[in-house]
């Protein structure tokens, strides 16, 4: 697509949707790492001087996509955890059930994991503090719908829900490169079998490790 000279708030708007989606195809086809801003600018249709006039980096893209990834696996997820978990069982059953929602929420979700491995350490570097500003304060907004959700099903995590809710996106940003290797790492497991103890199932390694933070998050007496 081509565009011409916006010159409305709303033709604005439509520039930064456009980028936006672009950028949301292009996770469905290739990591994170590998989406670069001279391609993102060439599927837009605009030059990259012209992207950057509504982002102020490839960081500040992927950033803004972020907030809406999350938003909708956070719109997802209610039905989720409603249809999943029995909100009468003991506290140790119930954390069993909110582990295997959680994980097989996420592990459904490669772009999500994607971006949250990539936040700390590549997304939040190239930023400006505005960026990060805006971005930071969506993100704790999210958070804190994510814990409310939690808490209709685990209410013993009181405050700790917010945390917990960080740490699992961060775990499954984590994990998320063990379950699809690349090639080389492929061949190695495909040599000598008995290596491929690391190459770990994402949903089964989630619930796992989720259902020890949980526990783990618990207050107690």
């Amino acid at each position: 697509m081509t565009f011409q000279r916006a010159r409305s708030e709303e033709q604005r708007e439509i520039r930064r949707r456009a980028i936006l989606d672009a950028a949301a195809a292009m996770l469905d086809e290739m990591p994170v790492a590998d989406l670069s801003l001279n391609e993102l600018s060439r599927r837009v249709g605009l030059a990259k001087s012209n992207v950057l006039r509504y982002f102020d980096s490839r960081e500040g893209v992927l950033l803004e996509l972020m907030d809406a990834v999350l938003q909708d696996w956070l719109a997802q997820l209610a039905g989720d955890l409603a249809a999943g978990i029995d909100a009468g069982s003991p506290l140790v059953r119930r954390a069993e059930q909110l582990s295997a929602v959680l994980a097989r929420s996420l592990a459904e979700r490669p772009v999500l994991c994607d971006l949250a491995g990539a936040q700390g350490g590549v997304l939040e570097r190239n930023v400006t503090a505005d960026v990060v500003r805006r971005h930071k304060r969506t993100a704790l907004t999210r958070l804190a719908a994510g814990a409310d959700l939690l808490r209709r099903y685990v209410p013993e995590l009181g405050e700790a829900a917010e945390v917990f809710c960080f740490h699992a996106l961060v775990l499954a940003g984590a994990l998320a490169p063990y379950s699809s290797p690349p090639p080389g790492v492929r061949a190695a497991y495909e040599a000598e079998p008995e290596l491929a103890v690391l190459h770990a199932d994402l949903r089964d390694s989630l619930q796992r490790a989720i259902r020890t933070l949980l526990l783990g998050a618990v207050p107690r007496d």
